[in-house]
């Protein structure tokens, strides 16, 4: 019997929420179901699964995992972030208006303005919802959606959910909130007012960089019907495999957080402190332009810092190649800690007028800050400052 876990706190949620032991063996660990199909007791009459597209118990115990740690009735997941963009998308029609935050993931604006717009005929308005009146102005007739990412990637601007999804529904808007940056353990969007909140799961929901998948979660049944309906029928799902690694990795997620948060805010004191730094963001420093915010809607800052070189291409590049601990890689989230230069990897297909209007520029880099030891963190972000100071001095 599935214990009641509506008073838990969520470290147990991470463990425990859909994983009942095994009726059968009784296992502690939800078991991998790799059937494509379900034997019927008669034409029609299914015990709960039918074919693995539709539904799969390895999944539906995740599902169910991460909805309840999003506050929701409702989970879906998908193959991947981006997946899961797609078929949230898909359930508007052709001709409708989509406002998202301009500072906006790389690959979801890529889909808004590469494939939904030509292809679906969706348009959409990349809007600063960091300035007051802007969401009111760029409402139109048309308008379906809001899309809002807080933190973003990679500026980390901090949109205030409450007050957006308050403005949103007046015009009946649908108000998704990408959660990936903050983790359902730092941010409630649900709570909020959002009508849907999405992950990449890929980063730290999963958080050891060996899975690639997205989740959607609401508690409106109508919204949850269209999306099951849509994840059935363009069928971008994840592996059964894939959903008990994230089940294995989403256990530790509120500890991870813990110490992602404390290890980001020592990386963005030292960098505060150096030379060589013109500006750190994060959004626990009271430097940040919409710290308060953050202090209201969230319960943690985050492992995500973006800090900008003196200098341009050249010094970013002395820095990352200076960096032993840190891997130069893209993607983030996970236990190790990762960086990169978003004007390089992950926001070029972002057009350039664009990335120079957002502030991505040659100087940006990209922390995601992991679980290592603090002082090993600290030691290899001074060895990375430290070269580029050498740089710098031999160029002059």
């Amino acid at each position: 019997m599935a214990h009641d876990l509506s008073h838990a706190g969520m470290a147990t949620k991470c463990i425990h929420a859909g994983q009942p032991a095994d009726p059968v063996t009784g296992a502690v660990t939800i078991p991998i179901s790799l059937a494509t199909t379900f034997a019927q007791k008669s034409p029609g009459v299914f015990n709960g699964y039918e074919y693995s597209r539709t539904g799969n118990p390895t999944r539906t115990a995740l599902e169910t995992c991460l909805a309840t740690l999003e506050g929701c009735k409702y989970g879906l997941c998908f193959a991947s972030g981006s997946a899961t963009t797609a078929t949230i998308i898909n359930m508007l029609a052709a001709g409708d208006h989509v406002i998202s935050i301009d500072d906006v993931y790389g690959g979801t604006q890529r889909y808004f303005n590469r494939v939904a717009n030509p292809c679906n005929n969706m348009d959409f308005s990349l809007v600063d919802l960091t300035v007051e009146g802007a969401l009111e102005a760029a409402i139109t007739e048309k308008t379906k959606m809001l899309w809002i990412e807080t933190p973003t990637n990679p500026t980390l601007k901090i949109c205030d959910i409450q007050k957006m999804c308050e403005i949103a529904h007046k015009h009946k808007l649908i108000v998704v909130v990408d959660n990936t940056f903050a983790s359902p353990i730092l941010q409630s969007p649900i709570a909020l007012g959002a009508d849907i909140v999405m992950h990449s799961i890929t980063k730290y929901i999963n958080g050891h960089s060996d899975v690639v998948m997205g989740f959607a979660a609401t508690n409106d049944e109508e919204i949850y019907t269209k999306l099951k309906f849509l994840q059935n029928s363009i069928g971008a799902i994840p592996a059964p495999f894939d959903a008990y690694m994230v089940l294995r990795g989403v256990k530790t997620l509120d500890i991870r957080m813990q110490k992602h948060c404390e290890n980001a805010m020592l990386v963005a004191q030292l960098l505060e402190k150096s030379s060589v730094v013109d500006k750190v963001i994060y959004p626990g420093l009271k430097s940040h332009p919409q710290h308060d915010i953050a202090c209201k809607q969230m319960k943690g800052f985050g492992g995500m810092i973006t800090f900008f070189l003196k200098g341009g291409l050249e010094e970013s590049r002395v820095f990352l190649e200076s960096l032993r601990l840190f891997k130069c890689a893209e993607s983030l989230g996970a236990v190790e800690c990762l960086a990169e230069h978003p004007a390089i990897m992950t926001h070029a297909s972002v057009p350039a007028e664009k990335r120079k209007i957002l502030g991505i520029s040659d100087s940006l880099i990209r922390l995601s800050v992991g679980i290592e030891d603090s002082k090993d963190i600290l030691h290899d972000i001074q060895s990375g400052l430290d070269a580029v100071s050498a740089f710098m001095a031999k160029s002059n």
